[in-house]
């Protein structure tokens, strides 16, 4: 039999990972092992675990038409969000694709969302959507109370949202045109393609590694939206805006339902890690890299 030898040198390299790993280790594999733990018991008001329930838990979400409406819901939030997210990111980085007079402050100007926090965000659109004194309203001469009418409140969260998340789309959706070879267009133009026929034989196949990748990052995102519901509805009106996420805070802080919190968050990460395995199957059939 060989005998292998343990030199310094072959272990070194691990030595350097373990900062790192405790890092994650207590940041991120304890706090996902503890939630599963925890969504197998019945916690008491300081959320630690009392009665073991196994998959009650589950079974009670499983029976909850809350539950369900909060998936809806956040089913139709994350669609208008993603969608809405990267036609602002996609057209703004288009629009700032040539050189012109000024491009930088255009630029500037589309990637600026991504510096403002959510919180500070929600608390401006609250006062451009109130009913009385909202710039929108005045603007569109409506009077609707856009926060606090179940027709309207969902998409206002999801607009705000969009709006925030399309600040880093702009940025990956310029990187990835700037990486698009400008002869493919003069000879296409030669040919006789039209700016349409470009934009959809051309600028999209090219882009398909970054649309792939912006896909894949505003889903999760979407799903983990909080700051903005938090401060504009709180769930409201009714469950309109009861999003996964924010169902899991009021369980936890308000409900004092650790136990069922805990599941919902489980639940939650299936969710998007079986959105993400998908995305990555559908990967293969519609992303070109060469």
């Amino acid at each position: 039999m060989k005998k292998y030898k343990i030199s310094v040198r072959s272990i070194s390299p691990y030595a350097y990972l373990i900062p790192s790993l405790l890092v994650f280790g207590l940041f991120l594999f304890y706090p996902f092992f503890k939630t599963i733990y925890l969504s197998l018991y019945k916690t008491n008001k300081m959320g630690q675990a009392k009665l073991f329930v196994g998959l009650g838990n589950y079974k009670d979400l499983l029976t909850s038409p809350s539950f369900y409406n909060s998936l809806f819901v956040t089913v139709e939030f994350v669609v208008i969000v993603v969608v809405g997210s990267m036609l602002l990111g996609l057209l703004g980085a288009l629009l700032c694709n040539k050189a012109f007079p000024g491009i930088r402050v255009f630029s500037t100007a589309y990637a600026l969302p991504m510096a403002i926090a959510s919180s500070s965000a929600a608390m401006i659109f609250r006062i451009m959507l109130d009913p009385t004194i909202g710039i929108i309203n005045k603007l569109l001469k409506l009077d609707i109370n856009w926060i606090q009418d179940p027709k309207y409140a969902l998409i206002s969260v999801a607009v705000l949202t969009a709006w925030l998340n399309s600040g880093i789309n702009f940025l990956y959706f310029s990187a990835g045109l700037s990486n698009i070879d400008e002869t493919i267009y003069e000879r296409a133009a030669v040919d006789g393609a039209n700016s349409f026929q470009m934009f959809y034989k051309l600028t999209l196949p090219g882009l398909s590694p970054i649309l792939f990748y912006t896909v894949v990052v505003n889903i999760i995102q979407a799903f983990q939206s909080f700051g903005q519901v938090k401060i504009l509805t709180q769930g409201g009106p009714g469950e309109s805006t009861n999003l996964i996420v924010y169902s899991i805070y009021r369980d936890a802080f308000f409900n004092y339902r650790f136990g069922s919190a805990a599941a919902q968050s489980v639940v939650l990460f299936a969710i998007i890690m079986v959105l993400t395995l998908i995305m990555f199957k559908l990967e293969k059939k519609g992303v070109s890299y060469s």
